[in-house]
């Protein structure tokens, strides 16, 4: 519902300040899930300023709302993926051809029965797959049902796996197993109907993007713009706000006053706690290096699967695929049960140490790369490779001058969300880390678990602001490089 009101009013009303409701709208999905759920426990927990301003205007204690148990599971798991059926709507909405909506109009339809019986049967497909993308993350979701589920004792099937896994006892990875089996089924069946959903979206909807203007919002358009910035502030900015705040008083549960603030915690986790330094040195070294190695492996299997299309190749695209449709928590487990020994009677000492984490990086997220690849790959033509080898270009030369700086802008989109992706990754270290292989999410999972609020808060906060920046120095380089390679 979010995401499809959310849409419709980017996509066809006067509304004003379209591009930075866009980034408002994705900024749950920016951040990790983990970290905005630790952010909303701040901010609607039992001691959060929800509470705290309730009880205030109150004049006595008043729980308005606890974001713990099931209710704070469903509530931000949908605040965290709404914007997956956000985008895909408005994508599918802004191919609907206006003059559809037009005819209906002149022939007496009033604007809920053009909505009703043109506009949403039209979009049905983008935002059914929409939906099911959000159900998908769902269920693959580890972090909140784990940060919020697991004190009140309400399990999902992916803290389930987790349970049994560290249980270690005599037939966990056979109960694993069987649940993950379980949860993967549900989640291939969920990414068929999506894929067969979108597919029929795209077959319908062939016309070229519209954006013009559709609806007028006339005198209720400030109400409306005030409605929308109302939400997307209290969902996106003021949790991450309280979070922070958390991260600089001295204790947990003092007031945010002057003479309670401090740095300390911020210098505990980068400076003094020894775990907390390998985890960053661990994550920056893993997300740089499955960074790399998809974006090599990732550009030359997308440019060998355009030239050199065959049946072969499109099921070589499915396997690599595959591991990203699955859960991470079956993945996970899947690499354990790999790995301990691939080949019986031979154990190649991979399983316990940080290089299983990158073998699942690596295998989890290539196709990130691949289709960030694909499209700038797609944008180029033949031609242009065609006249480099007429005129005596070798392969290296072709590459180096003409294929690399053409291909860039993708290679390096892909990089990116490879990158940010692995550096903030959960689910799968959680299961497949050891002493000495500790990743950032195991870390502030760590310190949640333990009770220490205000080091995961601190620490948490630098992600998001090292996010925030890294995604502004690529969106600003890509600009560039783009305005270079055209001049």
């Amino acid at each position: 519902l979010i995401g499809v009101v959310l849409a419709w009013l980017c996509a066809y009303t006067d509304i004003r300040g379209k591009a930075v409701i866009h980034l408002f709208a994705l900024l749950p999905l920016l951040i990790p899930s983990y970290v905005m759920t630790l952010a909303w426990t701040q901010m609607a927990g039992p001691t959060g300023l929800l509470n705290r301003v309730a009880s205030w205007l109150a004049g006595s204690p008043v729980e308005l709302w606890n974001v713990y148990g099931l209710d704070g599971i469903i509530v931000v798991m949908g605040l965290t993926h709404y914007p997956l059926v956000y985008m895909l709507t408005l994508s599918v909405l802004y191919r609907i051809p206006k003059e559809l909506e037009w005819a209906a109009r002149s022939s007496g339809a009033g604007s809920w029965t053009v909505f009703r019986q043109v506009t949403f049967p039209l979009a049905l497909p983008g935002i059914a797959g929409g939906g099911l993308l959000a159900f998908i993350s769902g269920l693959d979701n580890f972090g909140i049902p784990a940060f919020l589920g697991v004190p009140e004792n309400i399990s999902v099937l992916s803290t389930l796996i987790y349970e049994q896994v560290i249980g270690f006892g005599p037939s966990a990875f056979a109960r694993a197993s069987v649940l993950s089996i379980l949860l993967g089924v549900i989640a291939l069946l969920g990414t068929g109907m999506q894929w067969l959903l979108l597919r029929k979206s795209r077959v319908d909807q062939t016309s070229a993007e519209d954006r013009s203007v559709r609806r007028s919002l006339g005198k209720q358009r400030v109400v409306v713009e005030g409605a929308v910035w109302f939400f997307l502030v209290a969902t996106s900015l003021l949790p991450l706000l309280s979070m922070a705040s958390t991260a600089f008083v001295k204790a947990y549960g003092l007031p945010f006053v002057p003479e309670n603030l401090t740095g300390k915690h911020f210098l505990f986790v980068l400076r003094d706690h020894a775990g907390t330094r390998e985890a960053i040195e661990n994550s920056l070294m893993l997300a740089g290096l499955c960074g790399v190695i998809c974006m090599v492996v990732g550009t030359l299997f997308a440019y060998w699967r355009i030239q050199r299309p065959s049946l072969a190749g499109k099921a070589m695209e499915s396997a690599v695929s595959l591991p990203y449709a699955l859960p991470g928590m079956v993945l996970g487990l899947a690499m354990i049960l790999t790995w301990i020994e691939p080949i019986p009677g031979w154990q190649p000492g991979v399983y316990g140490t940080i290089w299983l984490i990158l073998i699942a990086y690596v295998t989890r997220f290539l196709i990130l790369q691949v289709k960030s690849s694909t499209v700038s790959i797609m944008q180029v033509g033949k031609e242009v490779e065609e006249a480099a080898r007429i005129n005596g270009g070798r392969v290296w030369t072709r590459w180096r001058r003409i294929l690399l700086p053409l291909f860039a802008p993708g290679m390096l989109t892909g990089l990116l969300l490879v990158f940010l992706t692995a550096f903030t990754e959960l689910t799968i270290s959680s299961l497949l880390w050891s002493s000495g292989s500790e990743t950032i999410g195991v870390i502030i999972f760590g310190f949640e678990q333990a009770g220490s609020t205000t080091h995961s808060t601190a620490l948490s906060t630098l992600i998001v602001a090292a996010t925030l920046f890294l995604m502004a120095a690529g969106g600003l380089w890509k600009r560039y490089w783009q305005r270079r390679v055209e001049g």
